[in-house]
């Protein structure tokens, strides 16, 4: 009898960001960071280990990827085989509800729903924490995403030390992020080429380090006071500087779009009439906006005016990861 096991895992967006590995092997970061998971953008992943299959399969919303696509997936399935014993290939199915290599986090919910999935159908029982390390290894923001609402990253020293763990959950207050989806496309440089680029050429990488590190303290103590406005502040900062850092590298790169900086303009015009909304970006053109539903109505509205209702998605604080057993 075997067994397929299917995970949910939403994504995550950071409000204190990290930025750059010291560690590639084990995606140790430089320094730890904060996030809110969504409601709205998410992965599922099924995963069955078959003793007759004769290689890896794997197959993106329902459609087989090539071997050499697959790659970063096949190595991670060989991280959950040695540590389980697990011989047999797999049989992976996933789908994604969330623009793939747009700055929308969907390496962040893909490989914590393909970490809880693998793990259990091999046999393995882990905690969430055990979870969260080991999820890391697929991608770095995929350790916050095996939790919910508010998480912290603490970017430790080894295998051991660096896992996520949620801050708050649920969250009791009145948070929301509206995305302003740009552009779902694949972005110019991929976050782990930008990282290194930014670690090994940029002048300003220390003083990052240090900023990051005392945001992370703020960010806490925001979070705890429930001030929307502290969130919010820290997070448009930390952004801001995470992409400064972009421009400070040799050669120079960015993930901006002329859309990127009407969005940005658009919520300072808002912020000046009052409206108490904040912005933060990813490694990737998209805004997404801080605030509060009770402003939702306005800030669309006022949105509207640049881009299409459909490009504008409200999000609210998500879940951690979910699991289902299937045998067979």
């Amino acid at each position: 009898m075997s067994k397929t096991v299917t995970v949910k895992a939403h994504t995550n967006i950071a409000l204190v960001k990290y930025w750059g590995k010291k560690d590639p092997k084990l995606m140790l970061p430089q320094n730890g960071s904060i996030s809110l998971t969504l409601d709205h953008f998410y992965t599922e992943t099924s995963v069955t280990f078959d003793p007759h299959a004769t290689a890896d399969q794997v197959s993106f919303n329902q459609k087989v990827i090539a071997p050499q696509k697959a790659q970063r997936i096949i190595k991670f399935l060989d991280l959950i085989r040695e540590r389980s014993g697990e011989t047999a290939r797999a049989i992976v199915k996933t789908s994604n509800h969330v623009p793939t290599s747009a700055g929308l986090a969907s390496s962040a919910s893909g490989f914590a729903a393909l970490a809880a999935a693998g793990s259990r159908a091999a046999g393995l029982e882990l905690s969430l924490t055990d979870l969260s390390r080991l999820a890391r290894r697929g991608s770095g923001s995929a350790t916050r995403s095996i939790f919910g609402g508010f998480v912290e990253w603490h970017a430790g020293s080894d295998d051991a030390s660096s896992y996520a763990e949620p801050i708050q959950d649920p969250v009791d207050w009145d948070i929301q992020m509206i995305a302003v989806v740009l552009q779902a496309s694949k972005k110019p440089i991929s976050s782990t080429a930008g990282m290194q680029r930014v670690v090994t050429t940029s002048p300003y990488y220390p003083a990052w380090v240090e900023t990051a590190n005392a945001d992370l303290v703020a960010m806490r103590q925001a979070i705890a006071a429930h001030d929307l406005a502290a969130v919010g502040e820290l997070a448009e900062t930390n952004a801001m500087r995470m992409h400064a850092l972009n421009l400070s590298a040799k050669p120079a790169f960015n993930y901006f779009t002329a859309d990127t900086l009407t969005a940005i303009k658009a919520v300072q015009d808002l912020r000046a009439n009052g409206i108490n909304c904040y912005y933060t970006l990813d490694a990737g053109p998209n805004v997404k906006i801080i605030c509060a539903s009770s402003d939702t109505g306005t800030i669309k509205t006022a949105l509207q005016r640049y881009f299409a209702a459909s490009q504008l998605i409200v999000a609210q604080p998500g879940p951690g990861i979910s699991i289902t057993e299937t045998l067979h």
